[in-house]
């Protein structure tokens, strides 16, 4: 499944059945009430969550609720509760209950047989628990149940049971979402009438996806194995609200029998093998709120014509990206004033950035990047004063920043990286104090590092590699007390790096609040974004971000000097650490072993001296080492088990010794391997050690010789060469 830059979650507010009203002096019947008191235990309820369940007066048993004339328990709602333990058999022993939801706790096991007792029951919530399956064929039994909600029991596993859509004709919801069950989508679930919204995602499951012959308003199939292509769901034209297929293998076009769904407000249909063209036919009413047709195959110009009327639009998302569109990006689409997202990367766009996109006045997030988009930036991109993500990466976007993107004082992600933008930093973007990612690398940014910067109080991620940046680094470059990533590699600086003010930033240190973002990636994108549609009040698109990359400092291919800070060594919250192709002296800090996190350690290409700390083999996490192209000196142990893994990583470093494993080192360098050390070799190596140098000026007489006599003994090479002389005097 192709890599997603933006993830879609959907929230949908159901209503549980209306429940009988519950009276001040409605007294709990004592049947029902030994019943419950089972369930009330330390082993059970580690939280005393049911304090509260004490007397016979229903109402003040929390999560209870009774029949006024009978004090029969007709509801139990203990979600979120923290209940432990296997489900209680107590409840098979409440015959009028018609609720139970038991979602949101940590229940573990199987789903009792006699469940199937519970003749009386319409709704049965178990999900966000520890289940496991597969569903017991007891519940065939509950004949009334209309809604059976399952999610997120990752272990509740086997086939979805043929009986299910047999079992009862009043069965309108069915969640079994975020399992582990396999198999087909049981025959019997595309003609029940009674069925209205149907949670199959996440899991496992295969087979041609079908038509179903009921209308529908809520069918969430992602995250599946299924195939084949894309049903028109006619019996929904009028019905369907919510249709997500997203990450399966459905193939072909999209037809345009899906714009017949009238009732349409959110359609995703990405990470699937759909191609060709979209048709100018596949027009959606003004209904629709998310269209997300991102990570496939789709080709031709973006569509112009999205909804009916653009004017009348309620679209908030738009996610094109991760295609095959080309063509210039169409003014239609800066129609869509009720944009909160609008996502078009990873295609094949040319032309200019529309000025008119200024217009989109509620737009949030917009990415562009990796297409082939051309000019400047436009100013008016000012007039989207709501945005806070500004992707624009890898295209040929030229020009200086301009200042009139001061005014964007919500951004908190601006994402230029891979362009020719030029010009100094922070000079245009001094006013955007929001900001907390900013990558700017790859570029033709000049000037020295301004103390404007340090405005930017929010900053988590600053990258500024592979411009034209010049001076000293400041003092301050460390001091963001949220700085998780900073890489100014591939610049003119020079100078000391600076020793102080490592200890302010929390991620750097490795605090245990941060760990939310501990394990990101070491390339590729660094915010993962998604949103969350709220179906149930206002119908608004919630767009968030987590920040994604590893925690880490790159200040490689510069022209630092001095030793290494004692303070950056040692950093325990650092993923990764490149400080290669400077001019550093000094010996390596001996405090490694502190860096329990890091992942990469690059030294390399530098003036480093003394021996190869013993702390490296303690960094049980770390995946690539480079200390080559040093003045090191002293023995490596290749025998320690955190070094064997690294076999070329002391390349280059003549006074370095690495034992054999058989013969230890007896005052001089032993053969280097090859192995994974970057940078290539430094010399000529022969089977027992370096080249002598009488074996060298051997060589080079040798080679001297041939070549001269080569020179006068060849008739057409003399005339050849005396013959360009001539012509130039």
């Amino acid at each position: 499944m192709p890599r997603l830059i933006f993830t879609l979650l959907i929230c949908i507010a159901c209503s549980v059945s209306s429940l009988p009203p519950l009276a001040a002096d409605s007294v709990l019947h004592p049947d029902d009430k030994a019943s419950l008191v089972k369930l009330r235990s330390p082993s059970t309820d580690p939280r005393d969550s049911l304090s509260s369940w004490n007397g016979s007066n229903c109402s003040s048993w929390a999560g209870v609720s009774c029949n006024k004339a009978t004090g029969r328990v007709v509801a139990l709602d203990l979600s979120s509760f923290g209940l432990v333990g296997s489900l209680p058999l107590s409840l098979c022993k409440l015959p009028l209950i018609r609720t139970v939801i038991l979602s949101k706790n940590a229940f573990s096991g199987v789903i009792p047989p006699c469940f199937g007792r519970l003749h009386a029951l319409e709704t049965l919530d178990l999900g966000c628990n520890h289940l496991r399956g597969p569903l017991p064929t007891q519940l065939a039994r509950l004949c009334r149940l209309k809604k059976l909600l399952l999610s997120d029991n990752p272990s509740f596993g086997g086939k979805i049971p043929e009986w299910i859509g047999n079992f009862s004709s009043a069965l309108s919801k069915l969640e079994l979402s975020s399992n582990s069950l396999e198999g087909q989508i049981p025959v019997s679930l595309f003609d029940l009438g009674s069925l209205r919204e149907l949670d199959l995602s996440d899991n496992r499951l295969v087979g041609i996806l079908k038509d179903f012959s009921q209308p529908l308003i809520s069918l969430n199939l992602a995250s599946n194995q299924l195939s084949g292509t894309l049903p028109c769901f006619w019996a929904s034209s009028n019905s369907l609200s919510v249709l997500n297929l997203a990450g399966n293998n459905i193939v072909g076009g999209v037809p345009t029998c899906i714009s017949s769904l009238r009732a349409l407000t959110l359609l995703n249909l990405s990470s699937n093998g759909f191609e060709f063209s979209i048709s100018p036919r596949l027009i959606f009413s003004d209904r629709l709120l998310v269209l997300d047709l991102s990570s496939n195959a789709l080709s031709g110009p973006v569509p112009r014509g999205i909804v009916k009327y653009s004017a009348r639009s309620a679209l908030l998302l738009l996610n094109l990206s991760n295609n095959l569109f080309s063509g210039e990006i169409p003014l239609e689409i800066t129609e869509l004033r009720s944009l909160l997202g609008l996502f078009l990367s990873h295609n094949q766009l040319t032309g200019d950035i529309p000025a008119a996109i200024g217009n989109l006045t509620y737009l949030q997030a917009l990415d562009l990047s990796h297409n082939s988009l051309s000019g400047q930036i436009p100013i008016s991109l000012a007039g989207c004063f709501q945005l806070w993500q500004l992707k624009l990466s890898h295209n040929n976007l030229s020009g200086t920043l301009r200042p009139e993107l001061d005014a964007l004082d919500s951004l908190r992600i601006l994402d230029l990286a891979g362009n020719r933008i030029s010009g100094e930093i922070p000079l245009p973007l001094a006013g955007c104090k929001s900001l907390e990612v900013i990558d700017l690398s790859s570029n033709n940014i000049a000037g020295e590092l301004s103390g404007a910067i340090l405005k930017w109080q929010n900053l988590r991620l600053l990258s500024l590699a592979g411009n034209k940046l010049s001076g000293v680094l400041p003092d301050w470059i460390f001091s963001f007390q949220y700085l998780r990533s900073l890489d100014l590699s591939d610049n003119k600086l020079f100078g000391y790096i600076p020793g102080g003010d490592f200890n302010v930033s929390s991620d750097f240190n490795g605090d245990e609040h941060d760990l939310l973002f501990h394990g990101g990636s070491l390339t590729g994108e660094n915010a993962f974004v998604w949103g969350m549609l709220d179906f149930k009040g206002s119908r608004q698109l919630e767009l968030h971000y987590e920040l994604t990359s590893a925690v880490g400092i790159d200040l490689a291919g510069n022209s630092l000097h001095g030793e290494i800070p004692q303070g950056l060594i040692g950093l325990k919250g650092l993923e990764y650490l490149n400080l290669s192709h400077n001019h550093l002296v000094g010996r390596i800090p001996a405090s490694l072993e502190r860096m329990g996190k890091l992942r990469r350690l690059d030294l390399s290409h530098n003036s480093l001296t003394g021996s190869v700390p013993t702390g490296i083999s303690q960094l049980r996490e770390l995946e690539t080492l480079n200390l080559s192209y040093n003045c090191l000196t002293g023995q490596v142990p290749k025998r320690e088990e955190g070094l064997l893994r690294f076999p070329g990583a002391f390349a280059g470093n003549p006074g370095l010794c690495v034992e054999s494993g058989v013969r230890e080192c007896e005052g001089k360098a032993s053969k280097l391997p090859a192995g994974n050390a970057a940078g290539g070799s430094g010399g000529y190596l022969v089977e027992e050690g370096w080249m002598s140098v009488g074996a060298f000026w051997m060589s080079a007489a040798a080679s001297f010789y041939v070549s001269s006599m080569g020179f006068l003994c060849s008739q057409k090479v003399r005339n050849y060469v005396f013959q360009t002389l001539k012509q130039e005097f």
